[in-house]
């Protein structure tokens, strides 16, 4: 399997990339990981470190040619390959891409990923190497750009290749369940089951209850399936502080986990507020696109009414319409409405028989390791 990996910079591909391949190898698939711009230093020994960009682009691409030389070589003794690299650059140059067309063809990777990351961990990586001549406006654009561009390059090679966005999610994640594992499950022959997990975020951030709930249904789903997970790019908790900091007069936020904290303008922040719900809206249907199904969680609010958000229920209709299989665990008292109901594939009272279900079916292994203990369950 070769898979190519892009990304913008601040995603810390490289230890990302690493640790996928270390589990790839504990699962008992070596993995050969490029790293195209560790290479390309090599290449070029002259380069002070951090200029490379800065060097003609005629210079750039003979480098970038020369390398790809090397991976194309290493391809053809390695059963896995993983090619870290970029689609695009942004720099004093302007927009340009990062690879050539006939070296790709003839690389002839099987999946095509691009990592992405939120905002506020990007911002946080930039600023702890260094990189400070940057917007946050400029981070989201040049998420947008290896998104695009990566799948362009995969549609246009056209054939069996296929193309996953792929959340990075935040360091020191246990490697079950985390993005890492899920890049290894990609490199699996017959590729893994894939779901989007689908539960609403925002509007039940008050509840402790229901937050322990639907964390213990994303552990549970990412032990079984490969899955693209919405809140391992959450952003909108980034906005709803900015506005409250804003409107308290507070010039600056601080966002981050401990010994990540990075300090962010509330004002910037809100200023791109619209690009954030345009990104998330967008996103969010291309990771149904990818997945096999949606699996969503409806938990049961105060009074036994039903959790169920705006961007849930425009999630359930697009996997239907998109042909996805439909599988709700519905948690309320009250019965589904018919545009639940009709949409759905099969519904089940809890995360157990869903799993029942989803083993029964053939759709993944046999539960172990106390799956239905309620602390397993967290």
């Amino acid at each position: 399997m070769l898979i190519v990996v892009t990304g913008q910079v601040g995603l810390d591909k490289k230890s990302f990339l690493q640790q996928a391949a270390g589990i790839a190898a504990d699962r008992g698939s070596e993995v050969t990981l490029c790293n195209v711009g560790d290479m390309m230093y090599a290449e070029a020994p002259d380069v002070a470190a951090g200029r490379i960009l800065d060097l003609p682009l005629s210079r750039l691409r003979s480098i970038r040619r020369s390398v790809f030389k090397d991976v194309l070589a290493a391809c053809r003794q390695s059963g896995n390959v993983i090619v870290n690299t970029h689609a695009t650059f942004r720099w004093r140059h302007g927009l340009f891409y990062a690879f050539d067309y006939d070296q790709m063809k003839a690389l002839g990777a099987d999946l095509y990923v691009t990592l992405v990351d939120s905002i506020d961990r990007i911002h946080y990586r930039l600023a702890r190497d260094g990189y400070t001549n940057h917007t946050l406006k400029d981070v989201m654009v040049w998420r947008e750009e290896e998104i695009l561009a990566t799948e362009l390059l995969s549609q246009i090679l056209g054939g069996h290749r296929q193309f996953y966005i792929l959340a990075r999610g935040a360091d020191g994640l246990a490697p079950e369940g985390s993005p890492a594992e899920a890049l290894a499950r990609l490199l699996d022959r017959p590729q893994p089951r894939k779901a989007y997990l689908s539960f609403p975020m925002s509007h039940v951030n008050g509840s402790s209850s229901i937050l322990a709930e639907i964390e213990s249904f994303r552990r549970t789903m990412k032990r079984h399936f490969m899955c693209f997970d919405p809140a391992d790019v959450e952003e909108k908790d980034l906005c709803a502080l900015a506005l409250q900091a804003v409107e308290a007069g507070q010039r600056t936020i601080q966002t981050g986990p401990p010994g990540q904290e990075v300090a962010m303008e509330a004002a910037e922040v809100v200023g791109i507020i619209p690009d954030i719900d345009g990104q998330i809206y967008a996103r969010d249907f291309k990771l149904i696109d990818q997945a096999d199904m949606i699996i969503s969680l409806i938990p049961e609010l105060d009074g036994g009414r039903p959790g169920l958000s705006s961007g849930v229920e425009r999630e359930l209709q697009h996997a239907h319409e998109a042909t996805r299989e439909v599988f709700i665990i519905w948690r309320p008292r009250v019965e589904p409405s018919p545009f639940v109901s009709e949409t759905a594939t099969r519904i089940f009272p809890s995360v157990e028989e869903a799993v029942t279900f989803f083993h029964d079916a053939h759709m993944i292994a046999p539960p172990t390791g106390g799956l239905f203990n309620p602390d397993a369950q967290g």
